[in-house]
């Protein structure tokens, strides 16, 4: 291709140079030209490696391993399908995307929006780093999505789970998880020494490996402080497998326990996250600013928080007795 182009250049040029110009243009065209052969296959090597520097940003801003995984699938999988290099893909062939991702399948319009967002955060990271002029993202609105109430878990239902734990281990657990607040991935890397009994509180790594403290009440102090001294093993780790070799309870774990639970007790949907729900919905019930319970829940975005947050129907009532009769 090189080659050619010279020898066209040199034919257009050879009624109007010398022989010496002719020879002097030839050695200049061989010396600069072939440069541009290896900085395009530079160009195209940075934008086939363009999704790998993306997620190596991602992990340095701290996001978790299993985020990564699925910023990555979510990211190829586009890529994979609309078959074109980042820079020459527009708004039309995401829009077209997202629509064939939502029709192929039952794909709820909250799933929906999180691939656009990660769309958005990819594309908006190469808008960044220069790699393309504007993002084609921009012009996708946010996927529009209804409100669902989702259920917590009463008094009542919290003391029967309690009273049905047959060993210390699940009822600290569930103690733990009500009063706190954490997630179960947080539940599951505590150790022993993340504890401290006399203020009763405790440190957790949250998302992105963020730290903040958190609170139990003297309940869990007490089920924490029994489940520990019957503990015979030396593993650091706050909860583990309830025999041998006493490994870190898994999430899997923690999740199959409370299912168990769930069904034992006729429950609908006993899981781990739910509890979280419920300390949020109660916290704001009972007047804790939403501020503190953002933090209390380790939420970036106080946006998040008050969606977990749900009003009490039976408050809304009576407000409106007593505001509007």
């Amino acid at each position: 291709m090189i080659n050619q182009i010279i020898t066209n250049i040199k034919q257009d040029l050879s009624q109007i140079l010398t022989p010496d110009q002719m020879e002097a243009l030839s050695r200049t065209l061989n010396k600069h030209l072939p440069m541009l052969t290896v900085e395009k296959a530079a160009v195209e090597s940075i934008k086939n490696d363009m999704l790998p520097l993306f997620i190596a940003a991602k992990r340095v801003e701290g996001c978790s391993e299993k985020s990564l995984r699925y910023y990555e699938s979510t990211i190829r999988n586009m890529l994979e399908t609309i078959n074109k290099p980042e820079c020459q893909i527009g708004t039309e062939d995401l829009r077209g995307y997202l629509d064939t991702y939502q029709r192929r399948g039952t794909v709820s319009k909250v799933t929906l929006d999180n691939v656009r967002r990660i769309l958005s955060s990819f594309f908006a990271w190469l808008e960044d780093e220069d790699y393309i002029v504007k993002s084609p993202v921009r012009r996708i609105h946010k996927v529009k999505t209804g409100k669902t109430v989702k259920e917590t878990y009463s008094d009542e239902a919290l003391e029967l789970m309690r009273d049905h734990c047959d060993n210390t281990r699940d009822l600290a657990m569930i103690d733990l998880l009500t009063s706190t607040g954490i997630r179960v991935g947080e539940l599951v890397k505590l150790n022993r020494s993340d504890l401290d009994f006399e203020n009763r509180e405790c440190i957790v790594f949250g998302k992105g490996n963020k730290q903040r403290k958190v609170y139990f009440d003297a309940r869990t102090k007490i089920h924490l402080q029994r489940y520990l001294s019957e503990r015979t093993d030396g593993n650091e780790s706050l909860f583990v497998s309830l025999l041998k070799p006493y490994e870190r309870l898994q999430i899997s774990g923690v999740e199959i326990r409370l299912r168990k639970i769930g069904r034992e007790l006729n429950f609908n949907k006993v899981h781990p996250h739910k509890f979280r729900r419920t300390l949020a919905t109660m916290a704001i019930d009972k007047g804790m600013p939403i501020e503190q319970v953002q933090q209390l829940l380790g939420h970036q975005s106080i946006d998040t928080t008050l969606q977990y947050a749900m009003v009490n129907q039976n408050n809304v009532k009576e407000s409106h007795r007593k505001y509007i009769g």
